[in-house]
């Protein structure tokens, strides 16, 4: 037995699937804004800068600088 596609089904196959890309972008797009909403309450991890943590203190007496020397294992 042999069937024919006709002409509604490809035109009702086309608007399902337009239908179908649709209801995903909106489903992509909500749940993104959502775990960006959410992400905004999380606290931020910063890295200090050199600003707050300074790599030469300003003043008072530091320890020379040191090489390290390989450990045999």
């Amino acid at each position: 037995m042999r069937t024919t596609l006709t002409p509604d089904f490809y035109q009702l196959f086309a608007v399902l699937l337009v239908v179908a890309v649709a209801v995903l972008l909106v489903t992509v797009a909500v749940t993104d804004s959502l775990f960006l909403r959410l992400r905004g309450h999380w606290p931020l991890r910063r890295r200090p800068t050199p600003r707050t943590m300074p790599s030469v203190p300003d003043k008072g007496r530091t320890a020379p600088r040191t090489t390290r020397t390989p450990v045999p294992r």
